[in-house]
């Protein structure tokens, strides 16, 4: 099946909204095995819309469509798709039922009103998916050959009807998946990875292995075709070996999603706890720490230090270490790390300082000289790194890196203190 994801709304074309649909529901239709070949995005006007779903369907079986379901005037999705199939509207009592449910339950008490009657009418023969968090009905329809799938615009009510309706019915329509893993690996970029792999991930096609670049990280994505998920797991699972054998110094995780996941699940694990101490990256660590849903088991304290004082007064830094080696430099990223771990009382303290610009630099030190360091009682160690690339707007750049490596010392830290019995 050949499927395309069209989503509709002037908004988007404008950028004042970011399209996550399209993203997500690939990644949902992925997993069924079907193919998407071309997402779009046509704002709300019919004509328009009307060609994007002709276009749409001259190249696929499958068009899933957001957007444009709303009780407004210009909401025309589902008018444009009876219209393409040859479908007469009719107003669907249960839908309308539904609706009127959902305003009664409001706390609000905003009274329906006779637009949202529009939210109920449907193509005939349509199936129908009941709205869990709105009024906007999804639907499906098609002619046996082609097939469109209509969905509402806000996320938070496209997601679950497409994991929880939309997903269900598909499957009937497919005989195999496609199912990924994913290594994460830091400390070498995307073309020494390719160079590497590169007669390796030509020789395989299923499964394939791709490379994604991230901002200051790599990851493979294993993908394999099969009649079920456990099948294709088995397929994968060989393939991971031979990439953990080649890769061995640089994966930090397999399937875990970011370095502060992968951080805090090794952390819970060994029952061990993390601190951060933090300049440049001005507490962007300890925030995507506690992003981590149960990051409070193992992360209690998050220091951002900017200054020189807030260095010595919180965290212990001498006056001498700064005077004689300045803010960013291994004395003080080390003294940093021990500082904060012993103000928190945690296994680990992290820590991070260096220039990230634009100003500030000097021939000493330039913009994007970096030092990170970790301390704990089996484990001591800290980083030089070189961030800057002389590209426009670095700055976020150099955080963002700065920030990552920090995780992955973190990590490296926490493996290292496990293997020295440091668990708890």
């Amino acid at each position: 099946m050949r499927a395309e994801i069209l989503c509709v709304g002037t908004e988007l074309l404008l950028g004042d909204i970011i399209n996550t649909n399209a993203a997500f529901a690939a990644r949902e239709l992925a997993k069924l095995g079907i193919d998407v070949f071309n997402q779009s995005v046509v704002g709300d006007n019919p004509a328009r819309l009307r060609d994007a779903l002709r276009i749409a369907f001259e190249r696929s079986d499958l068009v899933i469509m957001t957007g444009g379901l709303g009780p407004t005037y210009d909401d025309l999705t589902k008018e444009t798709v009876a219209e393409y199939f040859g479908k007469k509207m009719y107003l669907d009592t249960e839908s309308l039922e539904s609706i009127k449910q959902y305003f009664s339950k409001m706390h609000s008490g905003r009274p329906m009103t006779e637009n949202n009657v529009k939210q109920a009418y449907m193509p005939e023969g349509a199936t129908v998916f009941h709205n869990y968090n709105g009024t906007a009905p999804g639907l499906a329809v098609s002619d046996g050959k082609k097939t469109a799938i209509l969905l509402p615009g806000p996320p938070l009510e496209m997601e679950p009807m497409m994991t929880r309706s939309v997903v269900p019915y598909l499957k009937k329509m497919t005989d195999h998946v496609i199912f990924s893993r994913t290594v994460h690996i830091i400390g070498v970029g995307e073309s020494y990875v390719e160079s590497v792999l590169k007669d390796y991930m030509l020789s395989h096609t299923n499964p394939t292995v791709a490379p994604y670049a991230k901002t200051g990280e790599v990851q493979l994505r294993i993908t394999a075709s099969a009649k079920n998920e456990e099948e294709a797991s088995l397929m994968i699972e060989p393939v991971i070996e031979d990439i953990r054998k080649i890769f061995s110094d640089y994966i930090y995780g397999i399937d875990v999603g970011t370095l502060e996941n992968a951080a805090v699940q090794l952390l819970r694990e060994h029952g061990l706890t993390a601190a951060t101490a933090e300049s440049c990256t001005g507490g962007g660590i300890s925030q995507r720490i506690t992003n981590i849903p149960g990051a409070s088991e193992v992360f209690g304290c998050g220091v951002c230090t900017y200054s020189n004082e807030m260095k010595e007064k919180l965290l212990g830094v001498s006056p001498l270490t700064l005077k004689q080696f300045g803010a960013v430099s291994e004395e003080t990223a080390k003294e940093m790390a021990k500082g904060v771990r012993e103000l928190s009382g945690a296994d680990f303290g992290i820590s991070v300082t260096g220039i990230a610009g634009p100003g500030g630099g000097s021939a000493e030190k330039p913009v994007g000289l970096v030092y990170i360091a970790v301390d704990s009682e089996h484990y001591k160690k800290a980083e030089r790194l070189m961030l800057s690339r002389g590209r426009e707007n670095e700055r976020s750049f150099i955080r963002i890196t700065a920030a990552n490596n920090a995780l992955r010392l973190l990590i490296e830290a926490i493996h290292a203190a496990a293997k020295k019995g440091g668990s708890r």
